[in-house]
């Protein structure tokens, strides 16, 4: 919308109340409402303030005010509270500089933006990812100094082909890593699936399929179109907050967790990634796979800088349980046409228009906003560094013996090794002050509270592997 659109919807739809949003350094939405009688022209200009030391990670108590700035073109009706509320996007601006904080996770992918266009490689970058979620009827979890245990159940799960209950056992459940994709009434969510899909098109997003996924216990993803790296950023935070709000109403829980479930595959994202230049895909070409020189050296970039790039695109610790050999999920540092066991396939199109990549070990516990600002000027340090990144790998590397897969490089099998390797190489990342060094030493501090938590608490297995030694 335009300024004057937004203040046309407030009036013509009698909206009582604007929600101002904004992502923080953790890839969660965060928002603030005003009353819609406070929003007119000045408000666009002079935004609104706030206390910026209640984020973490953010600033001190010292120096805590800075201000919410609206973007206006972000506006949309929210389809769940119970008063009409506008719902706009907002970038986090230092009031003593009046730009962008170097630590607003959408300024940094705006400042991305910017970099790319300067380099004079390409002007427009297209993102496409492909978050997948686990939709459950009961989760529960503990934890305590007596103990901890957490407990998840669906009605679709595999374990309860046994299950008695009054209604009795209807039985059309997927197996383990039998769910991708049979119809109702095996798969069970069609209908909430598709009621997500209905609320993210009246939110703006342009929805190109959905369908169950491989594992038991209703696995789902659902595709959106691609955009450039600000505005599909923005589109993934309106997605988790549709299924959220749909699945709640439903009377389900989802989860974008990478491994909710023990023994079965879990949850990624595919992120498609391509660039053009005057309207033309530079990753189009007479290489292999039909792909550019450029493109290639894009992928190179990805490779050597996977491991730094894991702490954003991999940002849990939960992450790394999804990063293990057998459940499908790349570990190994190649890239195919085709070939999905690769960290990185060339998917088979039918126009050079739609030449991309697609990486595939992030997941959805990544901010939008700084994983792909990161995978972006990773590729573009193997374009300006001219990275190649040597043979591909046409055939299943699942199955690869031992002797072959210790000579292909790995994606970190830690979050804290992933926080090392970024601590190591991050000159990719501040050049055209993208990324600072302060905001990444204060992005390493906040995540390393998650492994030291983690670390220091004892664990249910701990006793089932050690207790009567």
């Amino acid at each position: 919308m335009s300024l004057e659109a937004v203040l046309a919807t407030i009036k013509d739809h009698s909206v009582k109340f604007v929600d101002l949003r904004f992502t923080d350094t953790l890839g969660k939405e965060q928002h603030v409402s005003i009353p819609a009688s406070a929003v007119d022209e000045e408000f666009f200009e002079i935004g609104k303030m706030f206390d910026g030391s209640s984020i973490a990670g953010w600033k001190g108590i010292d120096e805590s005010d800075m201000i919410l700035m609206p973007d206006a073109s972000t506006a949309v009706l929210d389809p769940f509270c119970n008063e009409a509320t506008l719902n706009i996007r907002c970038d986090i601006v230092e009031p003593t500089l009046m730009a962008g904080y170097e630590r607003d996770p959408r300024s940094i992918a705006k400042r991305a933006e910017s970099y790319l266009k300067s380099t004079g490689i390409a002007d427009r970058c297209l993102f496409g990812p492909e978050p997948e979620f686990f939709l459950l009827d009961d989760v529960r979890w503990n934890i305590d100094m007596r103990g901890a245990h957490y407990s998840v159940d669906s009605e679709e799960g595999a374990w309860n082909s046994d299950k008695r209950s009054d209604d009795g056992n209807i039985g059309h459940r997927p197996r383990v890593k039998g769910g991708y994709f049979p119809v109702p009434p095996v798969d069970s969510s069609h209908d909430v699936r598709s009621a997500m899909c209905q609320v993210m098109e009246k939110m703006g997003l342009t929805v190109e399929a959905h369908h169950h996924e491989v594992a038991t216990a209703n696995q789902n993803e659902i595709a959106t179109g691609a955009n450039s790296l600000v505005l599909k950023a923005d589109e993934l935070q309106i997605l988790k907050y549709v299924v959220h709000n749909v699945a709640h109403e439903y009377g389900q829980t989802a989860t974008f967790m990478p491994k909710p479930i023990v023994g079965d595959n879990g949850s990624g994202m595919h992120c498609h990634q391509s660039l053009s230049k005057n309207g033309q895909n530079i990753f189009a070409g007479n290489q292999y796979g039909g792909m550019s020189e450029e493109a290639l050296f894009y992928i190179g970039g990805i490779i050597k800088h996977a491991k730094a790039l894991n702490a954003f695109t991999n940002a849990s610790t939960n992450s790394y349980k999804r990063l293990v050999p057998g459940f499908e999920a790349p570990v190994l540092l190649a890239y195919s046409a085709r070939n999905r066991s690769a960290s990185i396939r060339i998917p088979h199109v039918m126009s050079d228009k739609a030449r991309r990549i697609e990486v595939r070990f992030p997941d959805p516990t990544a901010n939008p906003y700084l994983a792909f600002a990161a995978m972006l000027m990773a590729g573009l340090d193997g374009i300006k560094n001219r990275i190649h990144p040597g043979d591909p790998m046409d055939k299943d590397l699942y199955d690869l013996p031992p002797e072959e897969t210790k000579n292909i490089p790995h994606v970190a099998s830690s979050l804290e090794e992933a926080l090392q390797a970024l601590d190591q190489d991050r000159e990719f990342l501040t050049a055209g002050d993208v990324f600072t060094d302060s905001f990444i030493d204060s992005y390493i501090d906040l995540k390393k509270r998650d492994v030291e938590r983690l670390n220091m608490t004892t664990h249910p297995v701990e006793f089932d592997m050690y207790y009567s030694v």
